[in-house]
């Protein structure tokens, strides 16, 4: 398997970014940290490992970049508004940074399917909702989807705009609403167990159904924890029967 370390400054971010590419060929897969990780963490808990079969043969290309959230949600000595205008500012790196990377790695032509655990799973179907016309799928693993979880009382603007429960009820747009209707590829995950939250997950899938935005949504069972094996498991499984 090729493994490829990058990084540059991040206009977007004013920092040094780092992303790894897992590859050679195939549908571009975009990974999110689970919470204040870095872009190694998916190597280091053998998810890389799981899904390796799969990027050997060259089905899937693996970008897998890091976390800002210690400069955002997760940093308790941060102001409530410099943490949403640093959630703002990771996605636009993503937009406009790591997209673009994506595409000069692959082609202008490679479907993007982001994916992601816990708060990866909420960036990641954030960033896919937003922009249905820059990312193609979603698998989104043990989520909560409605930002005000993280932010502890604290809402704007940006947190209202950043949180798929609360945005996505007034989606009814022409261009955006009537791409993300004609989305092949959207899987909302979580398992039953210790720390699993699966009624956020279900609550999700119902708001979706209600804009009519065809998903997938599955709820695995009680021995399924919020935890490495349970993720090892859901995305390989994923990865070889939906794509």
């Amino acid at each position: 398997m090729e493994k490829k370390l990058d990084g540059w400054h991040s206009p977007s971010l004013n920092k040094h970014m780092e992303i790894v590419t897992y590859g050679h060929f195939g549908q571009a897969l975009l990974l999110l940290p689970t919470a204040a990780a870095d872009y190694l963490e998916y190597e280091r808990f053998q998810l890389i490992d799981a899904i390796k079969p799969m990027i050997d043969a060259g089905k899937f290309k693996v970008f897998s970049v890091n976390s800002i959230n210690s400069e955002s949600w997760l940093n308790n000595r941060m102001d409530p508004k410099h943490k949403s205008i640093r959630h703002n500012q990771f996605n636009e790196y993503i937009y406009h940074e790591v997209i673009p990377y994506i595409k000069t790695h692959t082609s202008q032509e490679t479907p993007i399917t982001i994916s992601g655990a816990s708060l990866g799973a909420l960036h990641s179907a954030n960033l896919f909702f937003k922009r249905p016309d820059l990312i193609d799928g979603l698998i989104a693993m043990s989520g909560n989807y409605d930002l005000s979880t993280y932010t502890k009382g604290y809402h704007d603007e940006d947190v209202y705009f950043n949180s798929p429960m609360q945005y996505l009820p007034n989606l009814n747009d022409d261009h955006f609403l009537p791409m993300l209707k004609q989305k092949k590829n959207i899987h909302i995950l979580t398992g039953s167990g210790n720390y699993e939250t699966p009624e956020a997950t279900k609550a999700f899938s119902k708001l979706l159904s209600a804009k009519e935005i065809p998903h997938e949504l599955d709820v695995w069972g009680p021995d399924m924890a919020h935890d490495w094996p349970t993720w090892r498991a859901m995305l390989p499984h994923y990865l070889e029967t939906r794509f």
